[in-house]
């Protein structure tokens, strides 16, 4: 019998992965941003293989807030 993970979250969106450096061209940052938000648990990171990681654009964009959200100085 097998099991589903609890972690993993259901979504009715298919994730659409991209690259480090995809992922940052289509945030407008840069890679070094989407390594740490990687780092810092903020994205999710998908090993395909030894050494490709991927990212959902969907997380990303769930991620991203607007200034209206946040106090602005």
């Amino acid at each position: 019998m097998t099991q589903k993970r609890t972690d993993e979250v259901t979504t009715d969106k298919p994730r659409r992965y991209a690259t480090i450096k995809q992922a940052a061209e289509y945030a407008a940052c840069h890679v070094n941003t989407i390594r740490t938000q990687i780092a810092r648990g903020e994205l999710t990171g998908y090993r395909m293989g030894r050494r490709v990681i991927r990212v959902d654009l969907n997380e990303l964009d769930d991620n991203m807030t607007t200034t209206r959200d946040e106090e602005v100085a």
